[in-house]
């Protein structure tokens, strides 16, 4: 069996350790006769592994005790609207960060229910983000919502924006990738299928004061309080899912050595790629560097009609799922925590090669 270099962004890479204690326990988990996927979520033994999994992440994120962990379906597009259902509750309009095709997602659903204001947008090339001095929220702001690291353009925020309002943020691709104050936030929200799992799982967290805040009409599904009452077992959760998170925060803890570790390991991940794109005339990154993604990195080649010849050829040298969304075109090596330095070494040499031998 051979294991490539996997840049995808989503479902993404998973620790290969993690895959083999999967792998080990797929037939009999810890001597019971059956897989965690056929076991009761009820089960003494599966909430054991629920439990665990939240007290992991608790200490890895370093939770304060007034906000409940939420483990919940529909990924992260479906909090797009399971916010404005549980936060006005009181009234007010949605305000929002407007910096790529993400948080325009999360404009538009709210748009579906209500409406919503855009407090500030990046320029029109979306290669910054705005600064706290232009965010303008409205009157009658009930929240501000952010996405920390826009995926697919490779835009990320280096700073964390204040304001009176409950600060919401969509972390799908950066969540774990370093630490995180997560006082600062009355919400934060990610997809797993990028440094949390597999796809099919979604973390919230949410601050207990916005616990009550949903509005009438809030479909039992969509409501944190009864979620949070329940365990994140109204119905049946991902559990599989919820097992395979659990051994990636294990992973983080014990191997790499937490967040500020990891953290470490992806800043030289990610300056070892954007170093050889600098350095490049035939590579270039359009992202202004103080918000520069450290999970997404977009380039462009100087002559698109090499595009096809170069992903051939990485994915033939065993470096798959390089080519930029169908949005914006180009290349993206996705560097998650899962993503090993040395996939990096050999994307860097590849386009080293690819530049002198086509350039």
């Amino acid at each position: 069996m051979t294991r490539h270099f996997n840049f995808c962004a989503g479902p993404a890479a998973l620790p290969t350790a993690v895959l083999e204690r999967a792998r080990d326990e797929l037939l009999d988990y810890q001597g019971r006769g059956l897989s965690v996927m056929e076991m009761s979520h009820r089960s003494e033994a599966f909430v054991a592994i629920a439990e665990t999994a939240e007290r992991d992440l608790r200490d890895l994120l370093a939770i304060p005790d007034n906000y409940r962990v939420l483990f919940l379906q529909g990924g992260a597009s479906m909090q797009f609207a399971m916010l404005p259902y549980n936060l006005l509750g009181q009234g007010g309009t949605p305000n929002y960060l407007y910096t790529g095709i993400w948080g325009k997602k999360a404009i538009a659903e709210a748009r579906h229910l209500v409406g919503a204001h855009i407090a500030a947008e990046s320029d029109q090339g979306l290669t910054t983000v705005p600064r706290q001095a232009e965010i303008a929220l409205s009157e009658d702001a009930a929240y501000l919502h952010y996405t920390s690291n826009e995926t697919i353009g490779g835009l990320a925020f280096d700073y964390v924006p204040e304001a009176p309002v409950p600060v919401v943020c969509d972390m799908s691709s950066s969540i774990l990738s370093e630490p995180l104050d997560v006082s600062k936030f009355g919400v934060i929200y990610a997809g797993a299928q990028k440094n949390i799992g597999p796809a099919g799982l979604t973390l919230a967290i949410v601050r207990d004061d916005l616990l009550d805040r949903a509005l009438p009409q809030t479909p039992s599904m969509f409501n944190y309080r009864l979620m949070a009452e329940n365990g994140s077992m109204y119905n049946t959760p991902p559990s599989y899912a919820w097992y395979l998170a659990g051994l990636v925060f294990q992973w983080l803890k014990r191997d790499v050595g937490g967040l500020e570790a990891m953290a470490e390991i992806n800043a030289r991940k990610a300056a070892k790629l954007y170093g050889a794109i600098d350095a490049s005339d035939f590579y270039s990154n359009p992202i202004a560097e103080r918000n520069r993604s450290r999970m997404n990195v977009p380039f462009v080649l100087a002559d698109d009609a090499l595009n096809g010849a170069f992903l051939a050829e990485a994915e033939a040298a065993g470096l798959l799922n390089l080519k930029g969304h169908r949005s914006v075109g180009g290349m993206r090596a996705s560097l998650y925590n899962a993503v090993p330095e040395a996939a990096v070494d050999t994307l860097v040499a590849f386009m080293a090669d690819f530049e002198k031998r086509r350039g």
